[in-house]
């Protein structure tokens, strides 16, 4: 009979309580117009973590980091907090903290060596989606040290030098990895990878080599043909040691063959033209044309060696003069030409019949 009058007397307060909500609103509920910004502040409904958690704003929060970061329990267990808050930035995609929290877990300094690579691998991971392989290589690498045949160090280290570019140390670790694990995909793959792209590197360096060689040796006949017919080539920048006039010579000529083009003219507005010998053994040279009076100029890219400079001024100003030339007295009968002597500040006549190859050969250069 109690019994029965308990249950009633529940029954009634049950009835009582629900009436109530009839004619008074919940005043402890979420508010109608804020309740997903408020839900958010769970900790258990989060979607994210705020950058600061202010103790005002998420008391639950602040509880919650209080426990993670209480420095009375043992290393182990602070080490396994810090890895499991690394791991729920890293979800969130947030590898600055991730790293941050997995380094705090190893400063910890706990004995256990599988916590210890696990937070290094993590670290590592984190490291290698910001792009920084270094720090993700070494990480890796410590990680090996501890347990070396830690599947996803090895992976990582192998990752981090393909990225590097360095191909046979990703080898170096995909054949360390597959002594411990030969039938792993991963390690296969990326040794696989490693390879083709370390065959593929010597390629290139071969054929970098070869190219190399092959503008050395026409480097090489350039300097020979211009020798051959007397022009010197000059320097502007002087030299700190002097020698014998024939090594001064040598070397003047093997350093200016570098430059072969019109000093302080090789830009993309003469295209950066320079010399160079053709099929049938002719010099071709840059030739750059000033007139002074107009403030214009004019530039051959390859003026052949054997042409004469009243060839190109034929066509430059034969029936089609330059609208600049608003007096219309730039014929090639009238012109006088002069070439400079940069050094010397000097101006020298030319016979616009003269050949280019006989102004080169001018006592200017031949001194």
């Amino acid at each position: 009979m109690a019994s029965s009058e308990v249950h009633s007397d529940s029954d009634d307060g049950m009835d009582a309580l629900m009436d109530k909500f009839k004619t008074q609103r919940y005043k402890k509920g979420f508010n109608e117009d804020t309740w997903e910004e408020e839900f958010n502040k769970v900790p258990m409904f989060m979607k994210s973590a705020p950058e600061e958690i202010d103790p005002r704003e998420y008391p639950e929060l602040a509880c919650l980091q209080a426990i993670v970061h209480d420095e009375d329990r043992p290393p182990e267990e602070q080490a396994e907090s810090m890895k499991d808050e690394g791991n729920a930035f890293f979800k969130e995609k947030n590898y600055e903290k991730a790293i941050l929290s997995y380094t705090e877990g190893l400063k910890k300094k706990c004995g256990d060596e599988d916590l210890n690579t696990v937070l290094l691998t993590n670290r590592a991971a984190a490291h290698f989606h910001l792009g920084n392989m270094r720090s993700a290589l070494n990480d890796a690498a410590t990680a090996k040290k501890i347990k070396p045949d830690h599947l996803k160090a090895l992976i990582r280290g192998a990752q981090c030098c393909i990225e590097l570019r360095n191909f046979a140390e990703a080898t170096r670790w995909c054949d360390e990895g597959l002594k411990a694990h030969p039938t792993d995909k991963k390690l296969r793959e990326l040794r696989a990878a490693a390879d083709k792209h370390k065959r593929a590197a010597e390629r290139d360096a071969r054929k970098a080599k070869a190219k190399e060689k092959k503008l050395h040796g026409e480097k090489e006949t350039l300097l020979a043909a211009i020798k051959e017919r007397g022009i010197k080539l000059f320097q502007s920048v002087k030299r700190p040691q002097r020698h014998s006039d024939s090594e001064d010579e040598n070397e003047a000529s093997s350093a200016a063959i570098t430059e072969l083009s019109l000093d302080g003219l090789s830009s993309q507005e003469v295209t950066g033209a320079q010399v160079f010998l053709d099929e049938q053994g002719s010099l071709h040279w840059p030739v750059f044309f000033l007139y002074p009076e107009h403030q214009q100029s004019d530039f051959i890219s390859a003026f052949c060696e054997s042409t004469c400079f009243i060839d190109h001024l034929a066509i430059m100003f034969g029936e089609e003069l330059p609208p600049w030339d608003m007096d219309r007295k730039y014929h090639p009968q009238n012109f006088q030409l002069f070439f400079e002597d940069m050094v010397k500040e000097t101006l020298y006549q030319v016979d616009p019949e003269m050949t280019l190859l006989k102004v080169l050969q001018h006592k200017r250069y031949s001194h």
